[in-house]
């Protein structure tokens, strides 16, 4: 299977740069899934269903989410309602949503979206590490399922290194999230999981993490909050990383990092 993520969609320049690359990217990387991580899609907090809505209909087949999930509080029935919809699985019980499902992909094929949230240096959540071991005792790669695709969003690059190498040989990819930034570290681990600590942002890179830069600098200089946070609308760059799936077993084949827009060095998987 070929599976495309997009990182983390960072206010309306990032949501309207990934809408409009969906349709080629999945005609040129003749894509199986896509899941695109939207928790900031709205302002930079949250997403609404409407965003959800459009996102989806552009190409995407999932959405994740991650800390700011439920900033925009319409957005809670739709996460509840729509299976296409993630929030993170170590959030409390009770929580409205669900933290992953299994889809159907062409060819017969089943695929497991796991979105979860790291603990080191965000909110108090459950182990996500037992969270997701949960579920796996109960579904296998190559087996009850043909990929496994697991969307960790946390701050630590240890923490996120930590998740990839504890699931390796177990899930088709681990990405990270959040930290708005890509790494230069796409790797096939040791088991055969694909892995990298964070897929980047599709927003305006002429920022901080995708915010105007004029705020975060100024509480960086002052300690004190003189305007509310807003998305940098400079031109966006889509960033994501790309997966081939071997058909038998589930494990990556090949993985790659895709980069589309005029601030980084762009990079598109040649098939």
């Amino acid at each position: 299977m070929r599976l495309l993520f997009l990182g983390d969609l960072m206010g309306r320049t990032g949501r309207t740069a990934a809408a409009d690359a969906l349709p080629a990217l999945r005609e040129k990387l003749k894509l199986d899934f896509v899941v695109v991580n939207a928790e900031n899609a709205a302002s930079g907090f949250g997403t609404t269903s409407k965003i959800a809505s459009q996102v989806i209909q552009a190409g995407a087949d999932v959405l994740t989410g991650g800390n700011h999930t439920f900033d925009q509080k319409e957005f809670m029935t739709a996460v509840d309602t729509d299976d296409r919809i993630l929030r993170p699985i170590n959030y409390p019980e009770g929580t409205p949503g669900r933290g992953w499902n299994i889809y159907n992909a062409p060819r017969g094929k089943k695929i497991m979206i796991i979105n979860a949230m790291g603990r080191v240096f965000m909110n108090p959540m459950e182990c996500p590490f037992r969270t997701i071991d949960a579920v796996l005792k109960k579904y296998r790669l190559g087996a009850t399922v043909d990929a496994i695709l697991v969307d960790f969003h946390g701050e630590a690059t240890s923490e996120k290194m930590a998740m990839g190498h504890y699931l390796d040989g177990r899930v088709s990819l681990v990405v990270g999230t959040h930290s708005h930034v890509p790494t230069a570290d796409c790797q096939i681990l040791d088991g055969g999981t694909a892995y990298q600590t964070d897929a980047g942002m599709c927003g305006d890179y002429n920022s901080v993490i995708g915010m105007d830069k004029t705020e975060p600098i100024n509480r960086f200089l002052t300690k004190m909050n003189k305007e509310r946070y807003s998305p940098a609308e400079g031109e966006a760059t889509v960033c994501g990383t790309f997966v081939e799936t071997d058909d038998r077993t589930g494990l990556a084949k090949r993985v790659e990092p895709v980069r589309m827009g005029p601030r980084l060095a762009e990079h598109m998987p040649e098939l």
